[in-house]
């Protein structure tokens, strides 16, 4: 029964933060202990964070091709050969001579191929939901130099240097690629064995730690933050504990890039970017270059912390691309996906998109740019289509006048760029979590009372999430608490529970509560009377208790229950008596040698 209103009972796991029991960050992983005894897989190590790293080149018959791959043991189906292929080059329309980076992101087509598939789970369990390993996806991380040569017969030096890994870490990948490119387009092959042999001496990637990272001579060092780390407007100053030599390069952050720097042209128009985001909206965002659009793509959908993004999304995407058919057909509505393009044939292939950013090419350092302005979908054209956000979506806040005064102020007194990305990625912070406290609070009030939650009886289940009880909670507890924006909340809130996003964070959320009721359950078995409960117990009861508390154990284990290891002892402990007190045959059947 539900407590009656304006009582305040004490509920199981009633924090807001996720449910879990995070160990000492200064543990070394098991997958890194000198504890076990099992030798490590060949490229163990290099596994924990990189794939592979592929070569593609031009070749005057076949186009892009892939000319090396390392380990070479590592096997890519031919989908994904193809796609990291013409994804590792920009199109004819960007232009890009020099040296340019930039990422993207692929469908996994076959079966994992890293020793290290098995290991996701400890690493999952402690970092933050948005930088957990991918499942299904590979990044590419790419460094693409072009430059005039004659003595190539094209006339020009084309080849790509690319990192595949299934970790979100753009901003280390990317400092990796500014040490590592130029040196291999040198020295080529044996610069790159090299490399992949220093990095396969690195320690795991651990959330909560801080890493030394040796490569080329220079000391990388990063810290990975761990999902107990409340989010920060700015990632925490990082300091050596060690004398190292060289001077390490401190890597402010694994994972975010400059969001000012990323989002300059967009800032009129951030909070119905934020709300698509949110939404799941279909969005392709036109850039003239893979460097702007990837950056974009990453930016927007990083505007969801401490949300995770649900949604697919591809920092740059090209008409070779496998799933180019199942995005653009009209047979169906176009998919909840973020596409970021540079090619023009996109503005015609995807008019019937509800939304399409088109951005221009980046102001001259000192300059200000110019602020892009949301049109009509009837004022796009396919060809010399001007910059823009296409659409007939109207936000449901209204925009934070007094943010983008002081920070298009800041733009014009040369504020530094780190400040200006600090104002903005605050901005959205408690923006996103104004937003999803109220779910918080209604969700934790769904969980059972801590007091219902008895030894020798299943466990109460989690009340249902209805939209209307939560709607009407808003009147009392909503957003407009923490965040002073204006606008219809409620109408938001509707049209969430339509997206992909509400489905990931409920399916987590609820994931983690039943865990925690699993893990009371047990803290309120090992807490009873075992002694006097197994007294008059038949036979038949007790084994059914030692078999529910083996697999209780199991769970535990499994699924990292927040249970304290005492309790988990004193479970054990109690198995064991039990079994000791049943006929040596029960005892046989329960414990065989």
């Amino acid at each position: 029964m539900d407590a009656p209103a304006g009582a305040e009972p004490r509920r199981a796991g009633c924090s807001l933060g996720p449910p879990t029991r995070e160990p000492d960050p200064t543990v070394v992983p098991p997958s890194s202990s000198r504890a076990v005894r099992k030798p490590a897989p060949p490229w163990a190590r290099f596994s924990a964070w990189l794939e592979c790293v592929c070569v593609v080149t031009f070749d005057l018959e076949l186009g892009q091709a892939l000319e090396l791959v390392y380990p070479s043991d590592f096997r890519l189906t031919d989908k994904e050969k193809s796609s990291i292929c013409y994804l590792s080059f920009p199109d004819s329309h960007s232009g890009c001579l020099g040296d340019t980076q930039f990422s993207f992101r692929i469908r996994q087509s076959g079966a994992p191929q890293s020793p290290w598939h098995a290991e996701d789970s400890p690493y999952n369990s402690r970092a933050p939901v948005w930088l957990q390993r991918e499942s299904a996806h590979y990044f590419g991380y790419v460094y693409f130099r072009q430059v005039k040569d004659s003595s190539i017969q094209r006339g020009y030096f084309q080849k790509s240097l690319v990192l595949v890994s299934r970790l979100p870490f753009v901003r280390l990948f990317q400092a990796l690629l500014r040490l590592v490119a130029p040196e291999f387009f040198d020295k080529l092959a044996p610069c790159l064995e090299a490399v992949c042999n220093e990095i396969d001496q690195w320690p795991a990637p651990w959330p909560g730690r801080t890493l030394n990272l040796p490569i080329m001579g220079v000391i990388l060092q990063v810290r990975i933050p761990i999902r107990v780390d409340q989010p920060e407007a700015s990632p925490p100053r990082q300091c050596s504990h060690e004398n190292l030599l060289p001077a390490p390069v401190i890597l402010a952050s694994i994972h975010e890039l400059d969001l000012f720097r990323c989002l300059q042209p967009l800032l009129t128009l951030m909070q119905t970017l934020w709300e698509l985001m949110l939404l799941g909206e279909p969005l392709v965002i036109l850039a003239p270059s893979p460097a702007l659009s990837s950056e974009m793509v990453l930016a927007l959908t990083s505007c969801l912390t401490p949300l995770k993004f649900c949604c697919d999304y591809r920092p740059y995407f090209t008409i070779h691309d496998s799933e180019f058919k199942e995005f653009t057909t009209r047979r169906q509505a176009p998919p909840s996906v973020v596409l970021g393009v540079t090619n023009p044939f996109f503005i015609k292939t995807l008019q019937h998109w509800p939304h399409i950013l088109r951005v221009g090419e980046p102001k001259a350092s000192g300059d200000l740019p110019k602020q892009v302005k949301l049109k009509k979908p009837s004022r796009l054209k396919t060809l010399d289509t001007k910059p823009g956000l296409y659409t007939a979506y109207r936000a449901h806040l209204h925009r934070d006048k007094v943010l983008l005064k002081r920070l298009l102020k800041g733009m014009q007194k040369q504020r530094p760029l780190d400040v200006q990305s600090t104002l903005l990625r605050r901005h959205l912070l408690e923006l996103t979590q104004s937003f999803i406290f109220p779910l918080e609070h209604y969700m934790t009030s769904l969980m059972p009372l801590q007091r219902s939650i008895t030894p020798w009886k299943t466990p109460p289940q989690i009340r249902p999430f209805r939209q209307d009880d939560f709607l009407r909670s808003l009147e009392r507890g909503g957003p407009q608490l923490t965040c002073l924006l204006q606008g219809d909340w409620l109408g938001l809130y509707r049209r969430f529970f339509k997206s992909p996003h509400f489905d990931g964070w409920y399916r987590q959320r609820h994931k983690e509560m039943a865990l925690k009721l699993e893990a009371l359950h047990l803290e309120a078995i090992c807490e009873a009377d075992i002694q006097a409960w197994r007294k008059d117990r038949s036979e038949v009861e007790l084994v059914d208790l030692v078999l529910k508390l083996r697999e209780k154990l199991v769970r535990a284990q499994v699924h990292r229950l927040p249970v304290k290891e005492e309790t988990l002892q004193r479970a054990q402990l109690y198995m064991q008596m039990i079994i000791g007190s049943l006929p040596k045959d029960l005892q046989g059947l329960l414990c065989p040698p």
